[in-house]
């Protein structure tokens, strides 16, 4: 186990509410709302369902994040965390359908169609599909994880999970998601380790996964103890790629910032393997 202390800066970016191209002074650039389900006939689906893109430019073959935002599958928008910027990556950030609008799996369909589309778009921007990652905070880490370990998600849009180079959730839950339970009646305050828990999808054969999560003494109620029992699972049945991180000194909220920074080191680590 590992355990490290990183600077907090934790900005969020502010979004345009515009589908345009625009250009900073730092050699990327940026696309806004892109639809990544353009077929859906579905309003809510239509308006929840859409992407921003931010690349280097003139860059080629350089690794790209998936990333999905929190908010208990019940809030949040899409944003680049400010830790991830000029880091020479691509970010994508992801809007997806929330509960009580929509419900289970609508949330964990779209994140797989939105790293459906960044399989299929993103060397148009000169990215390596090689070098494709995926990532999230609670409940974007949630999605992270279903999508990791239950392939049937990917699949359903023709990708491999497998074919990601690593997955990096952090804090999310890995029993069945609380906003799962509630949907369902079930107790938010028992664990359920149903179909919709990604520890009950864990494989020796997944890509890397790096589990991330805040001191547990401030974290939310055992969610460093979740990701714990998850990588014990894990390495249980034989998966080599597993590592936990507990940041200590950082809650559930405050551990984005450094987890970003210990997410681009570890992909710098990854380049160099491929």
């Amino acid at each position: 186990m590992k355990h490290k202390h990183y600077l907090i800066t934790f900005l969020l970016t502010l979004l345009c509410s515009f589908y345009a191209v625009a250009q900073n002074t730092t050699g990327y650039l940026y696309e806004y709302n892109i639809p990544y389900k353009s077929q859906s006939k579905d309003v809510y689906e239509q308006s929840r369902c859409k992407l921003d893109v931010y690349y280097p430019k003139n860059v080629k073959n350089f690794s790209t994040i998936v990333w999905f935002h929190g908010g208990g599958l019940e809030g949040g928008e899409k944003f680049f965390p400010k830790e991830l910027l000029d880091k020479g990556v691509a970010i994508i950030a992801v809007n997806y359908r929330l509960s009580p609008k929509a419900t289970n799996p609508a949330y964990t369909d779209d994140a797989a169609a939105a790293v459906a589309w960044t399989f299929n778009h993103i060397q148009q921007y000169g990215g390596n599909t090689k070098q494709v990652f995926v990532s999230g905070h609670s409940a974007g880490g949630y999605l992270t994880l279903m999508l990791g370990l239950d392939k049937s998600y990917l699949a359903k849009y023709n990708i491999d999970a497998d074919s990601v180079a690593a997955y990096f959730p952090i804090s999310g839950q890995t029993t069945t998601h609380y906003t799962i339970r509630k949907e369902r009646g079930l107790p938010l305050d028992l664990p359920i380790i149903d179909n919709y828990a990604p520890s009950n999808h864990a494989r020796k054969d997944a890509s890397p996964f790096v589990l991330i999560t805040g001191d547990r003494d401030l974290e939310m109620s055992a969610r460093y103890e979740e990701n714990a029992h998850l990588a014990a699972v894990l390495k249980a049945l034989g998966h080599k790629q597993t590592e936990l991180y507990e940041l200590k000194g950082f809650d559930h909220g405050t551990v984005v910032a450094p987890a970003c920074y210990l997410i681009i080191d570890h992909i710098k680590k990854y380049s160099k393997m491929k």
